[in-house]
């Protein structure tokens, strides 16, 4: 059991996970690596979760690696640094590849593996104090594992900047730069977050997780014919599924799909004459429920 990673699933389906080791602003350890990767994969199975916001508790997001840990790596074989840095990627890759939205809840700092966190979520949102750092290079090392997510996010051209300088940058230029998505003051994360979550309630549950797959197959892929084919044999597949053929005849006759029909209380349910409602995020401030560690 590891107290490293909480998680709490409230009655409307929202996950958070909260890092939980402030005392060293959340930076990561091997137990809350692993710790990470069991509640992610936990959640991705539970079928009452419809999406996951990622906190840190404490003054930070996450300072990425913990110092103690990467120390005891230079005394590693090749062999055991492998391991250690394997058991770190499938954590990053958890996260990107999680079937369900993912949000990254971020105030404070955010270093090294903290912004591969950051850029390894669907939807990133940062309070104006924010700052952020990819470090690597000043201790020696590089920004491995993280890099797919980071430059992904922030491009090639960014990614030579801050990969290659290790200077700090605010919460206004990671904006700038596609980092985050949004910026707001700390007070308003949680009502800003509500909102996305609305809107993100009001479409297919599977149509998502269909986007989101959709998404990795074309970002890095010519477009040529064979895309052209593949992307319409994509929406061929997409379109037969029964979600499809309930949201499709829901909008013909103007009444809400069956996702939202059934919908709780103060999640997002639009009808053709409604406005949305906004889904509520309260995250875990203190001890949350521990799930998957």
């Amino acid at each position: 059991m590891s107290d490293t990673v909480l998680s709490n699933v409230d009655k409307d389906g929202n996950a958070t996970v909260v890092l939980n080791r402030p005392d060293v602003h959340n930076a990561f350890d091997e137990e809350m690596v692993a710790a990470l990767t069991r509640t992610l994969k936990t959640l991705e199975a539970d079928s009452r979760v419809r999406a996951v916001v990622l906190m840190g508790h404490g003054k930070s997001f996450s300072a990425g690696a913990d110092i103690n840990r990467m120390r005891r790596t230079a005394g590693f074989t090749r062999e055991h640094n492998l391991k250690d840095a394997l058991e770190g990627a499938e954590m990053f890759y958890t996260l990107y590849t999680l079937k369900k939205p993912t949000i990254a809840r971020v105030h404070g700092a955010a270093r090294g593996g903290g912004v591969g966190l950051v850029a390894a979520c669907d939807i990133a949102i940062a309070s104006r104090d924010a700052t952020f750092r990819l470090s690597e290079v000043r201790l020696g090392i590089v920004p491995a594992v993280i890099s797919p997510y980071v430059v992904a996010a922030i491009g090639s051209r960014k990614a030579h900047r801050y990969f290659l300088s290790g200077e700090e940058f605010d919460a206004a230029e990671a904006y700038r730069i596609g980092l985050i998505h949004d910026l707001v003051e700390e007070e308003e994360l949680n009502a800003t977050i509500g909102r996305v979550l609305a809107e993100l309630y009001s479409g297919g549950p599977q149509a998502i997780v269909a986007a989101k797959q959709l998404i990795g197959r074309v970002v890095a892929s010519p477009i040529d014919r064979a895309m052209m084919e593949n992307t319409a044999q994509y929406i061929a597949d997409v379109r037969a599924n029964p979600e499809a053929r309930e949201g499709l005849t829901a909008f013909l006759e103007k009444r809400r799909p069956a996702w939202l029909a059934l919908a709780p209380a103060g999640e997002a349910a639009p009808g053709p004459a409604r406005g949305k409602r906004r889904a509520r995020h309260r995250p875990a401030a203190g001890p949350a429920r521990k799930r998957g560690t």
